[in-house]
Formats: structure tokens, C-alpha cells, sequence
């Protein structure tokens, strides 16, 4: 049976389905009236929806193959947001430390029916940013490394979470000079949405870590996602993380903190409050 929430409308020949660009393989949710596909624009026979309503009984299958609740939000008839995360390894190992504190966040995500995408920084090298100037709409004057996908990927984005591993006490030079650029080029494409920082490390230095990653939030205008501790994870490993019981819990709990404030930033734009525009104009030099 349809959950109660759902009220439908008149059942037109075709209506469009709007979904941010995602890896993610998506089912039919199986709920009578609701319908859950993958990629951008696709046409889909359907019904309508009231604004606001959504499913509470179907499913998806997100790439992990996991089964999740369909929490799509409908931004107006006939038209939906599946809400997505995009996790940034600023590790150079792909399964090390940092991406299993990343993977728990995910999964916690998952089981709130929000999409999760973890961005891997490759091994190879990452410009620092010069100063320029020589931004464009398609971001940073140099392309060869995954600065501008990036840029691009985070404004169908949701919401963020930026790992790194600790060295000497401080984040992975390659995540810094990668987000030192994204948000020179790209800054625009954060404001009003979520973000969270997380470190790794053998033992210390994950707090000061924590405090350079977070500027960048403070800075875009954008909401800073806690937990129930530091975001943080200790181990030498990938095993030895996976012995940190409470590192792993606060990880859990950033993931439910984050899909929580999800929805309430979507509750919030269906009830009429959008994030507000900032003021611009003043720019004070204190040596003139």
C-alpha cells in the first residue's frame, strides 16, 4: 500500500525527473506511486505529487548494493532531489585509514536514503594555488588534476565531509592545496550547505588537523556538522580503526547529524525559507 503521506494527483501521460549526475545505480522505489531512476532529465511515467510529500515505505539501491529507505523530497509536482554527500579522500592510499572512517560516514548516510560519494585525490601531483586570478566560470585556469570535476560535482552536491590523514600534526598537503583552489575558483558552490571535517592518525595531532579544515567552512558560509566527539579515528591500520569503537560511533553519529540537517535544510526551502543572500560591499584594509 502507499504510506500516508502520499497524496496523488491525476496520473498525467509523462512527467520529468529531476536527479543530480550520479554514479550511484538506482532501482524503481517499490512503493505504488513512487519511482526512484538514475542520471539527469529522465522521462519516466508516473504520477504527481503534492509539494512536500514524500515516500516513507519503498526502497533504493545505492552502488554499495545496499537497500535504503527512499527519503526523496519532492521539490514540486512531479519533481524530485535525491540528496547527496561527497566525501573527499585526501589520502594517497584508497582504502587506508582516513577511507574507512570515510566508508562509516557513508553507510550511516546510506541508511538515511542519502546518496554518498567518496572523491579519491590520486597520487600524483597537486598545484598549489598562485593567486592568479585568472578564475572563470569553469573554475581553475589549470586543468590537469580534478580540481574543476570537483568544482562541478559540488554544486549538484548536498552537503561535504573532507578527510585526511595527520602528517606532522597537520592535514595531507595534497588535500590543502586541492581545497585551497576549490574554494578560490569555486567558492560559490558551498554556501548554505552542510560540511564536516575528519582526521586520521597513528595518535596526535588530529584536533589541529581538524581546526585548518574547518576554516574552510567558516569562510564559504556554510554549516559546520558536528558529532558526538572530534571527528577523528586512531589506528596505524585499517584494522586497527576498525578496534576504535568510539572513533567509529562518532563517525555513525556525523553521518546521522549530517542527514538530519539535510532534511531540515529541505523542510526549511518547501516551508518557504530558503539560506539567505549575503551582504556584500565592505572590504576593510588595516594598513593603508
Amino acid at each position: 500500500g502507499r504510506a500516508s503521506s502520499l497524496r496523488p494527483r491525476a496520473s498525467p501521460a509523462i512527467t520529468r525527473m529531476y536527479l543530480p549526475p550520479s554514479p550511484a545505480v538506482r532501482a524503481p522505489c517499490p512503493a505504488s506511486s513512487c519511482f526512484v531512476f538514475s542520471y539527469l532529465h529522465i522521462i519516466v511515467k508516473t504520477q504527481l505529487f503534492v509539494k512536500g510529500t514524500r515516500c516513507t515505505q519503498g526502497a533504493i539501491v545505492l552502488k554499495s548494493g545496499q537497500s535504503a529507505p527512499c527519503a526523496a523530497r519532492f521539490a514540486k509536482k512531479g519533481e524530485y532531489l535525491l540528496m547527496k554527500v561527497l566525501l573527499i579522500n585526501g589520502s594517497p592510499h584508497k582504502e587506508g585509514c582516513t577511507y574507512t572512517a570515510l566508508t562509516e560516514v557513508g553507510k550511516t548516510l546510506t541508511s538515511a536514503g542519502i546518496d554518498y560519494e567518496i572523491v579519491q585525490l590520486d597520487g600524483g601531483p597537486v598545484r598549489d594555488c598562485i593567486g592568479c586570478n585568472q578564475c572563470s566560470k569553469n573554475g581553475c585556469v589549470f586543468t590537469d588534476d580534478g580540481v574543476n570535476d570537483f568544482i562541478a560535482k559540488s554544486r549538484q552536491a548536498d552537503g561535504f565531509v573532507f578527510g585526511t590523514p595527520v602528517y606532522y600534526a597537520h592535514p595531507s598537503g595534497r588535500v590543502l592545496s586541492f581545497l585551497d583552489r576549490v574554494f578560490y575558483a569555486g567558492g560559490g558552490a558551498f554556501a548554505g550547505k552542510p560540511g564536516a571535517a575528519v582526521a586520521s592518525a597513528r595518535r596526535a595531532g588530529t584536533t589541529a588537523s581538524l581546526d585548518a579544515l574547518g576554516k574552510y567552512f567558516g569562510i564559504s558560509n556554510m554549516v559546520t556538522v558536528g558529532s558526538t566527539y572530534w571527528n577523528m579515528v586512531h589506528g596505524h591500520c585499517p584494522d586497527d580503526v576498525m578496534l576504535d569503537g568510539e572513533g567509529l560511533q562518532t563517525m555513525r553519529n556525523l553521518g546521522r547529524s549530517m542527514a538530519w540537517l539535510l532534511h531540515c535544510i529541505q523542510a526549511g526551502r518547501e516551508a518557504g525559507y530558503d539560506f539567505p543572500a549575503p551582504e556584500r560591499g565592505h572590504q576593510t584594509n588595516f594598513i593603508r
